[in-house]
């Protein structure tokens, strides 16, 4: 994986961008989300749908997924590049911040299970995507 930062208007032209997670901040903790099926904690996020932007899939998937929205526009990062097994296929990932200080009523779905406000240090309960707390690191408040 390698992570390039910035420029949003000028995605990658060498593979698709097929995802956008989102690190919500909240009183120096970030939200991650608890998925059913990995069984595991991870940033709020998912595929792009046809017609969509990679932010608005992020808005979307925040949403869907946690109920949160973020107080104000999210605010671009950057673009992560993977190389994915078995085929080799090269794929990129689109990763927001933002931040709020009104959380908002969850419900469990049939994808995500909980959600947590997570410091990046405290251990959770169950595995955590080290992917997804590398990305967050990356969009920490100071």
């Amino acid at each position: 994986m390698s992570f390039t930062r910035g420029g949003e208007a000028a995605p990658p032209q060498d593979a698709p961008v097929q995802a956008a997670l989102v690190a919500l901040w909240r009183a120096g903790r970030v939200l991650v989300v608890f998925d059913r099926y990995r069984r595991s904690w991870e940033l709020p996020g998912g595929g792009i749908e046809e017609g969509e932007t990679p932010r608005r899939a992020a808005a979307r998937e925040l949403m869907e997924e946690s109920g949160q929205q973020p107080e104000g526009p999210l605010r671009f990062v950057g673009y992560a590049r993977f190389v994915l097994a078995p085929d080799q296929r090269v794929e990129y990932l689109a990763l927001y911040t933002g931040s709020c200080t009104v959380t908002r009523a969850f419900e469990p779905g049939e994808e995500i299970a909980a959600v947590r406000w997570w410091d990046l240090r405290e251990p959770l309960p169950g595995r955590v995507q080290p992917l997804d707390a590398y990305l967050a690191a990356l969009t920490r408040e100071e």
